[in-house]
Order: structure tokens, then C-alpha cells, then sequence
């Protein structure tokens, strides 16, 4: 062939149908030809000389495999095309079942449904400002503000007793960690997953001291870490039955310097860290979404 050889069509054949079954006949004299042309793509050859309806039946039977190709390629498309679709399906029901998890729990207290969308921002913010990848940010995002659903379970009494507890409703108040992950547990759900681990562990404090089993460090999860101090700051912020709302400022010399009943070894340190090197981010998500 002149200008260029029958190996150098096949390369050129490749570039333009790329990822897709090249149906490229070879029909040589030399041998040693042969072997080459199956290596650079070709899918049959014929030796020279040929005979013209073994050619005809072999272009039509390479043309009938490449059909099939082209109608399994495009099933595939269609089958992807349904996951998709299913998984978008999936994570709806997903999201409607926390929604409809965090709405009951508004029920029982009218201070909760601006806090736990706070919660949702500050824990999404304060991922990013760790690093985390965009799956575990979205995840933490909706997984947090299930983190009280156990105090469905709560005695109104109890849970929305002015003052202190006496030790005998405090124990019965610390029942809402175990209760919320039992509520969430055992879901296929990554997002339940996370809200179920996140209930149980969020007052869980980096030195051991916390409830409801007195883990330390890196024995607690990173999600329950992170969501741990967004959920002081905003209690800190917001009035409850047993304390004012205190300002920004307040609230952060209280977390950076303890005051008794927060201290700052009970937070992970470079969560810590982080944390109180963009506060502003924290007043500014509060400003936003005040109740």
C-alpha cells in the first residue's frame, strides 16, 4: 500500500473508534504477518489467495459479532442508566427517613429543629476544614442531626426539667445515647449508619470521661468526634431549661478555657485546633439559622 501500510490503518482505525469492537479483516501472504496483525487489533486474516465467499462470510459473520457488541454496550448503558436511578430512589427513601426521624424529635422539644440544622452546617463546615473526602462530608451532613433521636424515649418531665438533674434522672437522661443508636442500627443506610454512630458516642469525650461507656481518644469514632464540639458550641449558645444562651465570645473562652463542666481535653486536639481557628464560621452558622 502506498503512503502507508495495511498496520498503520489499524492505528489509524483506533483512534477513531476507540473503546468499541473493531471489526478489522486482514488478508496477507506473508506468515509472519499474521501474528503481527492480531497483535496491532485485527480480528480475523485470510491467507492470500483467497476464495471471494469465504471473505464474504467471514466480513458477515465479523459485522454480526460487532452488532452484538454495539447491542450489549448499549444494555449496559440502559442497566447503569437503572442503578442510578435506583440508587438516587434509595438515598430519597434514605433522607425521608431521617427528616421524618428528626421532625419527631422536634415534637418533643420546639427548641430542636433550628438546633439540629446548626448541628447539620457546623459538623459539614468543620469535615471540609478537616480534609474529610466529599462522601463522608454529605454523609456527616445528614447523619448528624439524628444524634438526639434517642431522647424520643425521654420522660418530658425529665427532659425538659428546669434546674439539675437528681443522679436518678441524669441516669435515666444518659439513656438517650443507646436508645438513639438502637433506633438507627442495623440499617443498610450509610447515613443511618453514621446517625447511629454518632447517637451513641457524641458524649463520648477524648479523655475517657464521657458517656455512655467511657471511651478515650481514637476509640471514638471520628464522625461522633467532630459532632461532639459542634454540639456544645450550639448548646452553649442556645437556652435550655437548666441555662441561658450565652454569645460567641462566651462560648468560646468557656471551650478554650473550661469552665467545670466543659473542658477542652474532653475534644479531640486537632479537632480542637481547628475548630477554634475558624470560630467565626461557627457564630456566623448560628446567626443564620437562629430559631
Amino acid at each position: 500500500m502506498p503512503g502507508m501500510d495495511g498496520f498503520e490503518v489499524m492505528e489509524g482505525l483506533k483512534t477513531i473508534e476507540t473503546g468499541d469492537y473493531l471489526p478489522v479483516l486482514v488478508i496477507t501472504a506473508q506468515p509472519d504477518h499474521k501474528l503481527h496483525a492480531l497483535k496491532a487489533g485485527a480480528k480475523d486474516f485470510i491467507s492470500k489467495p483467497f476464495e471471494l465467499p469465504e471473505v464474504l462470510a467471514r466480513v458477515h459473520n465479523m459485522l454480526e459479532v460487532r452488532l452484538l457488541h454495539k447491542e450489549l454496550h448499549s444494555q449496559n448503558g440502559i442497566l447503569e442508566q437503572r442503578v442510578r436511578e435506583r440508587t438516587a430512589d434509595l438515598q430519597e427513601n434514605y433522607l425521608e427517613t431521617i427528616f421524618t426521624m428528626t421532625r419527631a424529635a422536634e415534637h418533643k422539644d420546639e427548641d430542636t429543629g433550628a438546633h439540629v440544622k446548626r448541628i447539620s452546617y457546623y459538623s459539614r463546615e468543620l469535615a471540609r476544614m478537616l480534609g474529610m473526602d466529599e462522601i463522608f462530608i454529605e454523609q456527616i451532613f445528614f447523619a448528624s442531626p439524628m444524634h438526639d433521636v434517642g431522647k424520643i424515649g425521654i420522660p418530658d418531665h425529665v427532659l425538659l426539667k428546669p434546674g439539675g438533674f437528681v443522679p436518678d434522672e441524669w441516669e435515666v437522661m444518659k439513656g438517650h445515647a443507646a436508645m438513639g443508636a438502637k433506633i438507627l442500627g442495623n440499617s443498610k443506610s450509610p447515613y443511618l449508619k453514621m446517625g447511629a454512630e454518632i447517637a451513641l458516642n457524641h458524649h463520648e469525650r477524648w479523655d475517657g470521661g464521657g458517656y455512655p461507656s467511657g471511651k478515650r481518644g481514637e476509640e471514638i469514632p471520628l464522625a461522633a468526634r467532630i459532632m461532639n464540639i459542634c454540639d456544645i458550641y450550639d448548646a452553649l449558645r442556645s437556652k435550655r431549661p437548666y441555662k441561658p444562651a450565652f454569645d460567641h465570645e462566651k462560648t468560646m473562652d468557656i471551650i478554650s478555657n473550661g469552665d467545670g463542666r466543659t473542658q477542652p481535653e474532653h475534644f479531640d486536639p486537632k479537632i480542637f485546633l481547628v475548630f477554634k481557628q475558624n470560630h467565626t464560621v461557627f457564630n456566623d452558622i448560628f446567626e443564620a439559622y437562629v430559631a
